[in-house]
């Protein structure tokens, strides 16, 4: 039997291990908005709208730190919760889909319309998964094979987006 001191101190650290589970499901399944049983990627695309809406008015280069700094939470969390929910890109992470949804506003001023249109845009690109997206999707181990393909979608959705812009003035 361990003396009450060691015991005590284990049981903190039980107690620690599994506040941080919570928290890593907490922010893989975009606050719980990936336990929706239809659509868990368009509703955590959703949950990232008042993320990008809180840093929109950042400098480009601010929000650019930003946005790849989320990007590197979202390849962490996403590598412990595949582990924690013992599945390969489970659509219960959708914190991918929260950070692909910031790369698709990169640059983007933050409007109703922008805002529905950068989501209807990443929507299609992470659906239709054009190359590289799907590749990396399946070749890259862990949280980035469930992130880069999301940033990639982000990306291509974020040029096309620009050049929409560009050329029709919205």
């Amino acid at each position: 039997m361990l003396p009450k001191r060691q015991t005590c101190h284990i049981s903190r650290l039980r107690r620690g291990a599994f506040l941080f589970d919570r928290l890593i499901k907490f922010l893989a399944t975009g606050f719980g908005s990936g336990l929706v049983p239809f659509a868990p990627g368009t509703a955590g695309t959703i949950v990232g709208i008042p993320i990008y809406l809180a840093f929109s008015r950042l400098s480009w280069i601010l929000y650019f730190v930003f946005v790849v700094a989320f990007t590197s939470l979202a390849c962490y969390v996403s590598n412990k919760a595949e582990r924690m929910f013992g599945e390969k890109d489970t659509s219960l992470i959708v914190i991918d889909e929260m950070v692909g949804f910031q790369w698709t506003m990169f640059l983007v001023a933050p409007t109703v319309l922008h805002v529905f249109i950068g989501f209807i845009l990443f929507r299609l690109f992470d659906i239709f998964k054009v190359f590289p997206a799907g590749y990396f999707q399946r070749r890259l181990p862990g949280g980035y094979g469930v992130v880069i393909d999301d940033v990639v979608a982000g990306m291509y959705a974020n040029i096309a987006f620009l050049l929409i812009i560009k050329f029709w003035g919205i």
